[in-house]
C-alpha cells in the first residue's frame, strides 16, 4: 500500500505553496511516535483542530538513536510513517534527519507551530518561523518510554 501522505520536501514545499495560495491554516508539529498510543492521536487531532490541515515532520531513524539512545525507535521510520498516515488528523508527513526540525520548519513556515505541554514557548525550536505557537498538554498516564519500560 502506497503512503500518499509521505512527501518528501521539495514535493511538500509545492503542497504548501498551493495551500498557501488558497488561504488554508497551515498547522505543524513533529516527533518521533515510535509506539502510537491514545496520547498521541489526542494530541495530533487537537492539533489538526488548530488549522485547515496538518503536517507532521517525523524523526528519522538515525535522529531517533542520537535522541533517545540505540535502542529506539522500536519500529522504524517507513512503518511509523504509514501507521500515522492512517490517522485522519494528518494531512502531510515529510521525515527529516537533523536532530530538530529547526530547518525544516525555515520552509514550510508554518500559520500554527504546535509542541506538547512539557515545553516553554520560548524552548520550542523554530518558532520564529511559525505565526504562533501553541502547546498542547498531554494526555495523563500515556508514554512510549512508559510503554517500553512497561513491556520489559
Amino acid at each position: 500500500m502506497q503512503n500518499n501522505k509521505l512527501k518528501r520536501l521539495p514535493e511538500l514545499l509545492e503542497e504548501i505553496s498551493k495551500l498557501k495560495q488558497q488561504n488554508k491554516k497551515i498547522v505543524f508539529t513533529n516527533g518521533v511516535f515510535d509506539i502510537l498510543h491514545k496520547g498521541h492521536v489526542a494530541y495530533l487531532s487537537e492539533a489538526k483542530s488548530l488549522g485547515d490541515l496538518l503536517i507532521l515532520g517525523l524523526n528519522s531513524d538515525a535522529s531517533v538513536k542520537r535522541l533517545k539512545g540505540p535502542s529506539r525507535p522500536v519500529n522504524n521510520q517507513d512503518d511509523r510513517a504509514f501507521v500515522l498516515a492512517g490517522l485522519e488528523s494528518i494531512q502531510f508527513i515529510t521525515i527529516f534527519s537533523e536532530d530538530t526540525p529547526h530547518q525544516l520548519l525555515s520552509q514550510i513556515q508554518p500559520d500554527v507551530l504546535v509542541k506538547g505541554g512539557d515545553y516553554k514557548i520560548e524552548e520550542v525550536v523554530g518558532r520564529e518561523f511559525a505565526g504562533e505557537t501553541v502547546l498542547i498538554d498531554f494526555v495523563k498516564g500515556y508514554s512510549t518510554s512508559k510503554i517500553i519500560k512497561k513491556m520489559k
